[in-house]
Formats: C-alpha cells, structure tokens, sequence
C-alpha cells in the first residue's frame, strides 16, 4: 500500500473537522469587507452569515445569462446564489462542498434567494470533481484551493470540466515566506 507523505487524508480530515466546528454568524463581518451593499441584498442572511472567503469572484467572473459556472468550494452558498442570479434560469449554477452539511446548508439558503431551480449543491472533493468534462464556462473558487495537499491535480479537474474557451475567476492566499511550525503544524490553520 503506498504510503501518504503528504499527509493528504490527515489534511482533507483536519479542513473538514475544522469547518465543520465553525458557528454560523462569524461570516457577516467577511461578507462586508468583500461584498457590496448591493450584493449583500441579493443573498439571504445566511448564506452572509456563513461567508468565509477571501475575496469576492463573482463581481470579476463576468458572468452572463445561461452560463453554467461552478463554485469550487461553496461552503453556505454566498458565491453560487450570487453567480445563479447572474446565468439566471437559463443557466446553472453548481455549488461543490466537501461537507454534506454545508451543502444542505447552502441548498436551503438558494431556496430561500429564489434561484433553488437552476442551482445544484454537490458534495466532493476538488481533487475529484463529480461533474462531466468540458460542461462548465466559469469555475470560480474563493479561498478554497490553499486547502488542498494537491494543489495540482485540483487544477487539473478544474480544467477537465471547463468547456473549450472556458475561465477561471478565483481569490486564494498566496505566502511569500515559510511559516512558523507552530502554524504549519496547527490543524486549525488549514481552515482559518
């Protein structure tokens, strides 16, 4: 059996066990810093409460009425109700989680914003994308890909199911320098 030596599983397992500790409500103050007063009040309160990005893709994804657009980590659906407003009901919007909570979570709050029809909400892992090739126009992502041990076959499923032509729109986090042990070795740090 081959061995882990990036401590892949052991990642996956700390993002998802910390995500899964956080409480609703911390997102508000994120969401005011990223999104517009405008944008705020195409979403309900929820999905604002549960934003915990890093930047705000879809206002640079350029998104147009039947687009299918994929959101590579939508935690409580700030992001996919944004861009399902923005394809509208002609087009779709595919939310993808890792959590079988958030993605209840975010089809409830897509519900309730009116774009439940043409949104989807599946659990999986960026690393192993469970949508066909070449059926998605945009991929935006919104501090997600950081939290991958392998960075490079999550890319990789990105553009496996980006149509000839397609775009990526994504905000991360990029370091310029090493980090202390004691955040590198904090399992909390791969989801904060």
């Amino acid at each position: 059996m081959a061995r882990d030596l990036m401590f892949q599983q052991e990642i996956k397992d700390n993002v998802a066990r910390s995500y899964r500790g956080i409480d609703a409500g911390g997102g508000e103050a994120v969401a005011r810093r990223l999104y517009n007063d405008a944008e705020l009040a195409e979403v309900p309160a929820g999905a604002v409460g549960w934003a915990l990005g890093v930047a705000n893709p879809i206002r640079y994804a350029f998104l147009e009425p039947g687009q299918t657009v994929l959101d590579v980590g939508s935690g409580g659906g700030i992001d996919t109700i944004l861009a399902a407003r923005r394809v509208g009901a002609t087009g779709k919007a595919i939310g993808l989680d890792i959590l079988d909570e958030m993605c209840e979570r975010a089809r409830s709050h897509a519900a309730e914003a009116g774009v439940g029809a043409w949104t989807e909400f599946v659990r999986g892992e960026m690393e192993d994308i469970p949508v066909p090739d070449e059926s998605v126009d945009v991929v935006v992502s919104n501090g997600v890909l950081n939290l991958s041990a392998r960075k490079s076959r999550a890319m990789a499923e990105i553009f496996r199911v980006l149509r000839q032509g397609g775009r990526i729109c994504m905000g991360d986090l990029t370091l310029e320098a090493e980090l202390p042990t004691e955040v590198a070795s904090d399992p909390s740090a791969w989801a904060g």
